[in-house]
């Protein structure tokens, strides 16, 4: 009885353990912040590089990637910082609307 509950125990959770391997997915998009909504044009005229990198560090806002109109919060807060105004490709997963960073590299 021991044994069987030992054991359905570890296949619970090798099983979780694979859902969380399997939820990783591939996000590309322009590394923004979460206060512009996308457009710097309130910037007057500032390229999206230097506007995120001004909000980010001047106005406490977040970095973000921004896939459309849809913005995801980063849970890494530095390695975003190379890649401002860029597009990239995030793997990671979705947890609400922050996504949490396995890997950051330029689109193709």
């Amino acid at each position: 009885m021991l044994l069987m509950a030992i054991t359905r125990s570890c296949c619970i959770a090798f099983a979780a353990a694979a859902l969380c391997l399997a939820a990783d997915s591939s996000f590309t998009g322009v590394i923004g912040d979460d206060m512009c909504k996308g457009d710097h044009k309130s910037m007057g005229g500032t390229d999206a590089a230097k506007c995120t990198q001004e909000c980010v560090s001047g106005m406490h806002a977040k970095y973000a990637l921004w896939v459309g109109k849809d913005a995801y919060v980063l849970s890494d807060q530095k390695k975003p910082a190379q890649y401002a105004g860029k597009k990239v490709t995030v793997t990671g997963s979705l947890n609400g609307n922050e996504l949490q960073v396995k890997t950051i590299k330029p689109a193709n």
